[in-house]
């Protein structure tokens, strides 16, 4: 069975690397999914975010990454998947996440939406957290792998 993990990736961090992990132990093959969100300003470009996210995902050989727009599940349903992954950290993700699946299964029914829960060792990371922490100088080594923290560096010299 073939799964879609979307999301903006901005960068990516620990915890979706995690999730990331933890789906494609659960799927025959997982698809990242570099979504435009036009509620976020990006960072970085789609494919840097791309090479990003290739560079952390090298040793997991049922996973790839590709850049979609548009809705999510017209997407999935393109790729011929029938799930969505969603990571959840908080009460506020649940239900943010809830009325994205709600709205997704109204769209395409026979498209399930999983949640996995993040590892409470993640539960506060964030994309936006990893940035702040680069703009300011600090210590991204709990956050982004290195490969990651560099290229943020870069972009905020």
């Amino acid at each position: 069975m073939r799964a879609l993990y979307p999301g903006s990736f901005d960068p990516v961090t620990y915890g979706h690397l995690d999730i990331i992990e933890r789906a494609a132990s659960l799927f025959d093959e997982l698809i990242i999914v570099i979504m435009t969100n036009d509620e976020k300003h990006s960072t970085f470009t789609m494919e840097e975010r791309k090479q990003m996210l290739q560079h952390c995902i090298g040793h997991l050989e049922n996973v790839r990454v590709e850049i979609g727009s548009g809705l999510t599940v017209d997407f999935a349903e393109k790729l011929d998947s029938q799930v969505l992954i969603r990571g959840v950290r908080a009460v506020s993700d649940y239900e943010y996440e809830m009325q994205l699946a709600t709205a997704n299964m109204t769209l395409k029914p026979k498209i399930e939406t999983i949640f996995l829960l993040a590892r409470p060792q993640y539960s506060f990371l964030s994309s936006s957290t990893a940035k702040t922490v680069a703009k300011n100088n600090g210590d991204l080594h709990n956050f982004v792998p290195d490969f990651v923290a560099e290229k943020l560096r870069e972009k905020y010299r």
